[in-house]
């Protein structure tokens, strides 16, 4: 497919700089199962649109306050990293004949003058830089692979790495929000239900989903299982090519746990449909697919690469909730593969004349698969 085949016009004002005031009160357009007549709803309604019966199934990632703000111990020029994926730890040197343990991480970074290695960049919990620093990023160098800043993140007071991240990182608000994250972001930029840090951006459909509209679910006998797919700022990447089958999708961890597997099997037997809060769990059932039995799944816990684009052959998702998605990108080629390119995009059509919210923080659809 050619990447210019989902692009469409977007005045700028429509792209959310914050989420509702309450994650219920996004609007919801309902996507026909075939012909016209798209329905305005709001995500309240949410549990009235799922069938009663259904497996509805989240990604219970949780976003880690990547952004970390931090300067130079030697000249104290500041620096701004964001940690992008953790790939392990390792024990290094912090004084002489003093060691520690510290997590690697492949990251961003950013200076007003280049970067050298190594660099040991201080970092004070938020709101206090009177204090010892909390965290202590060790610029390393290049990752021969991608590209990326390899850091070393530990801290000096022994504290728990991830408990000093929590203290000390800032929401990574995507590139499209055009401001500084807030003491909302720490709570709205999450989903209700996040449980695994990894993220660096949020499976945004599940924003939209609070602990009230799991009870009406659970009302109308559907069952909700999860997976974790730790999202990667590569779901912001543009496409710089012509043709997906060019495009280098970039990787993600995730994990499908036996319960899971468990419950699809039970959708199947009482044929139930799967609906899958927002692309992240879609790629990461699809990414489980039982290559012997059509529309049952695989425990299985490693990175996937799947890259989703008009002509896939489905496997286990029968309908989607999801945000709006960027021009010529990976996720809309998604959504366009899932419901019919003509199908979605007349319906982002009929949302940019409505005037819907996009992105992040916007609005939702209710998308059920297209039937070959």
């Amino acid at each position: 497919m050619r990447v210019d085949a989902f692009q469409y016009e977007l005045p700028s004002a429509l792209i959310a700089q914050n989420p509702p005031e309450e994650r219920e009160q996004a609007r919801l357009l309902v996507v026909p199962r075939q012909g016209d007549g798209e329905e305005h709803r709001t995500i309240a309604d949410l549990a009235e649109v799922i069938p009663a019966g259904a497996l509805v199934v989240v990604n219970d990632t949780r976003v880690v306050p990547a952004r970390l703000l931090g300067h130079k111990r030697d000249s104290g020029g500041r620096v701004e990293v964001l940690l992008v994926r953790c790939v392990g730890t390792r024990t290094i040197e912090v004084a002489p004949g003093q060691q520690t343990d510290a997590a690697v991480w492949r990251a961003l970074g950013k200076s007003s003058r280049p970067l050298r290695f190594p660099t040991d960049v201080l970092v004070h919990a938020r709101g206090d830089c009177t204090k010892l620093p909390r965290l202590v990023v060790r610029l390393l160098g290049r990752a021969e692979d991608d590209g990326l800043l390899e850091v070393a993140v530990f801290s000096p007071t022994g504290e728990a790495v991830m408990s000093a991240i929590h203290a000390c990182g800032h929401v990574p608000l995507p590139p499209y929000i055009k401001r500084d994250d807030d003491v909302e972001d720490a709570s709205r930029y999450q989903t209700v239900y996040a449980r695994h840090d990894g993220a660096v951006a949020a499976p945004t459909a599940g924003l939209h989903v609070t602990h009230a509209l799991l009870g009406q679910l659970a009302v109308r006998g559907c069952e909700v299982s999860s997976v974790t797919l730790h999202v990667g700022l590569g779901t912001f990447q543009p496409v710089g090519v012509d043709d997906f089958d060019s495009h280098r999708m970039h990787a993600e961890q995730f994990v499908v746990s036996q319960s899971t597997v468990d419950a699809v099997a039970r959708a199947r037997r009482s044929n139930a449909p799967v609906v899958a809060i927002g692309t992240t769990t879609v790629r990461a059932l699809e990414s489980a697919a039982d290559p012997d039995r059509l529309g049952y799944i695989q425990p299985i816990s490693g990175e996937t690469r799947m890259l989703i684009q008009p002509g896939y052959p489905w496997h286990v998702v029968d309908a989607l909730l999801t945000n709006f998605h960027l021009p010529r990108s990976t996720l809309l080629s998604l959504a366009c593969a899932f419901g019919g390119t003509e199908r979605v995009l007349g319906a982002y059509a009929c949302a940019v004349r409505e005037r819907y919210r996009f992105y992040s923080y916007g609005d939702a659809m209710f998308l059920w698969r297209q039937r070959s």
